[in-house]
């Protein structure tokens, strides 16, 4: 309904339905006349992916960025194949990363000396308890690390200081602290303020060796608190003390804060106790030397079943007791087996996923097979390998029955593992990562730190988590009278009596701060470091939620920092000058349909506080959208998008099927497109009926071969 512009002769509404419902028609009969369910070649194993296999696999916990480069995004997502290029570069870090995560699931007394290093960011706030360590301890570093063998270990910190190299903190000579191993105390060390980077030995402390036992354990090494009460920092009465972090070129600060923690061994290893992945990997123990054979058969298969997702063909299984039997020979039976781990999980068959076609003619359609169809659901709902028992119905000819297909896909969104359909697809979708690339100033806006952008993250995910449990409508992702928040998030919100850091949820009765609208994470990566953005916030607005990406700007336009900030004595309000950047023609069209959306998101500020002023000067956020409605609030806002229902729920199906399927929608699935969100509405558009009708379209059961070209001669 853009065009024409408004105030142009046009069709009434009727007709215009009309038109659009005639041509979906004729669409749709003509896609069930000659359906493409489309195709692709491959996908292979992402970051997010890898981990969720490992973890399923060996009960392990890994950080795939220890291994894998970047995943490149298109479509929001970073699982699209034809993104998906292979490099030998690529290729040797899934070398490198079987070779680590073998080590480390089976254990390895002749582990190589490594380093591992835990990081805090200057955006870190460490006036309070990090999250995992000690109570009683304020700030520093708290990870999960998983030791290869029982040994010794050194921890090693690094702390601010400042571009003189000298180590900053005047409080620091009553400084202690405190390293522990799950919450147990193994080292207490005093901080010495003189330390300094100009030194050779640096801003740095380590502790003497510690010998840890193998397997995951948290790490921590925190500062002792040394005050009671709200805050130890007088002259910055503010959540944190790196105010100035960035400006004049040194950190102004009055506590010591830390940098990094790495941890460095083993040295002097003794053994490997028993982890839980070397009892999820040693499901049999031989009882003698001749059954070491056979043993070794029974592990290695059933590991290659679970990690190749389906049954192991005779020459797999023959080739992985290859090289079991060669590094048996050499060092016994747990390092054939972990030979052989290491070679499982550098197999193309783990590593990719390909959906091998049966014998059909280029260019036909086919049904995937029900080990494809199982690969594809569990890497949907889970960003992980099928289970036990979704594989063994695939390889039953089970799954491929409508009725089993939707138990299973019910049964994947009750367990935990369907968290990734917030962590994962949701965050994508609302683009929840682009909150880490905006960093509030710290003295306009000095009680926004980096844990509070993991709160508002947390929210999101949390609250889309609850949505898609629960079944409940995906308007209320516009709508919802309720939110998720800890004791640090509520109280940025200013939401009274919440404590804590457990999150939970709470009914949001302030009607402009209903549904994603009113969230932190959409608010603040939608803002530049020192003022909001009308045109970020209603491009994202236009995008991610109605699929009306606008058009690029045109070149040469000067930007709205290029526009006066002042005039007629008074400092101009963002809205203000936007008004103003929009009298340029060039900028006209566009920012009329940004803008007002932008403009009545303005009570918020870059940190998603609401406030009234802007530049000390009122706020107005009265706008008119395109169509001629006007707006006031964020409220106003969320019903004036409700008007476009057909826009929001086509654009969410499209971004659900895009990571559904690992590839883009192109216009022979907007068939599916219309026709699952015509499903859903009538069952009160549930979550559940749009991922089943996802799950039940074409584009997922089914695939189209490759048409073979004849090269020209």
């Amino acid at each position: 309904g853009m065009m024409p512009p408004a105030g142009q002769t046009r069709p009434d509404d009727a007709t215009l339905v009309d038109f659009a419902t005639a041509l979906e028609t004729q669409l749709d009969a003509a896609a069930t006349a000659d359906p493409n369910p489309g195709l692709r070649s491959f996908q292979r194993l992402i970051r997010a992916e890898y981990e969720g296999a490992i973890r399923d696999l060996l009960d392990l916990n890994i950080e795939a960025a220890d291994f894998l480069p970047l995943d490149t995004k298109s479509a929001n997502f970073d699982n699209i194949a034809d993104t998906q290029i292979i490099s030998t570069t690529l290729l040797e870090s899934y070398l490198t990363a079987a070779t680590e995560v073998s080590r480390l699931a089976v254990g390895d007394v002749d582990a190589p000396t490594k380093s591992k290093t835990f990081r805090n960011t200057g955006y870190v706030s460490q006036w309070d308890r990090i999250e995992g360590a000690p109570r009683g301890t304020r700030g520093g570093l708290s990870g999960m690390h998983n030791f290869p063998a029982d040994a010794e270990y050194v921890f090693h910190m690094a702390f601010e200081h400042g571009t003189t190299g000298g180590f900053v903190g005047s409080s620091s000579r009553e400084e202690q602290i405190d390293i522990s191993i799950d919450g147990e105390r193994v080292a207490l060390l005093e901080l010495d303020q003189y330390m300094s980077v100009s030194d050779p030995n640096g801003a740095y402390m380590w502790t003497e060796p510690i010998f840890v036992r193998a397997g995951p354990h948290r790490v921590s090494a925190a500062f002792l608190r040394q005050y009671d009460g709200p805050l130890e920092d007088p002259l910055s009465p503010y959540n944190w003390s790196l105010i100035s972090r960035g400006r004049g070129g040194s950190a102004m600060t009055v506590l010591a804060h830390m940098k990094d923690l790495a941890v460095k061994g083993p040295y002097n290893a003794t053994g490997v106790s028993e982890t839980p992945s070397r009892r999820k990997i040693f499901t049999r123990r031989p009882t003698s030397a001749d059954d070491e054979h056979a043993a070794a058969e029974e592990i290695i298969t059933t590991l290659a079943t679970r990690a190749f997702r389906h049954p192991v063909a005779p020459n797999d299984r023959d080739a992985l007791m290859s090289f079991y039997e060669e590094a048996a020979a050499e060092g016994g039976f747990e390092l054939g087996i972990r030979t052989a781990l290491q070679a499982i999980l550098s197999s193309p068959k783990f590593v990719f996923r390909f959906e091998a076609p049966a014998a059909v003619e280029p260019g036909e359609n086919y049904r995937i097979s029900d080990l494809d169809l199982a690969s594809r659901l569990s890497f949907f709902l889970w960003s992980s390998i099928p289970d036990d028992e979704l594989r063994n119905l695939a390889v039953e000819g089970k799954l491929s029955d409508p009725d089993v297909l939707e138990g299973q896909v019910r049964r994947l969104l009750e367990d935990p593992r369907a968290d990734a359909m917030a962590t994962r697809f949701a965050a994508q979708w609302l683009r929840l990562d682009d909150l880490e690339k905006v960093h509030p100033d710290r003295l306009a806006y000095p009680d926004y730190h980096e844990q509070v952008a993991r709160a508002m993250r947390e929210e999101t995910e949390t609250w889309f988590n609850y949505i898609v449990r629960e079944d409940r409508s995906v308007f209320e992702v516009l709508t919802a009278d309720y939110t998720f928040v800890n004791g640090l998030l509520a109280q940025h919100y200013g939401i009274p009596d919440i404590d804590g850091a457990a999150f939970r949820q709470v009914p949001v009765e302030d009607d402009n701060r209903r549904g994603i609208l009113g969230h932190g994470s959409f608010l603040t990566q939608t803002s530049h470091a020192n003022r909001t953005s009308a045109v970020l916030r209603g491009k994202w607005v236009m995008e991610v939620l109605m699929g009306s990406p606008p058009p690029a700007p045109p070149p040469a336009v000067p930007g709205l920092e290029e526009t006066t900030t002042a005039l007629e004595g008074r400092l101009l309000t963002v809205a203000e000058r936007m008004a103003i950047h929009r009298a340029n023609p060039a900028c006209t069209s566009c920012h009329l349909l940004i803008d007002p959306i932008g403009v009545a998101l303005e009570n918020y500020d870059v940190t998603g506080r609401w406030r009234i002023k802007d530049n000390l000067n009122p706020i107005d956020t009265t706008s008119e959208l395109y169509d001629g409605k006007e707006m006031a609030s964020p409220g106003d806002l969320r019903r004036a998008l409700l008007r476009y229902p057909e826009a929001y729920i086509r654009t969410f199906t499209e971004n659900l099927m895009t990571y559904a399927l690992g590839r883009r929608v192109e216009y022979y699935d907007m068939p599916s497109v219309r026709k699952i969100a015509s499903e859903a509405a009538a069952q009160g558009n549930r979550m559940s009926a749009f991922i089943l009708g996802v799950v039940k379209s074409p584009a997922f059961q089914m695939s189209r071969a490759k048409t073979t070209q004849t090269p020209s001669k």
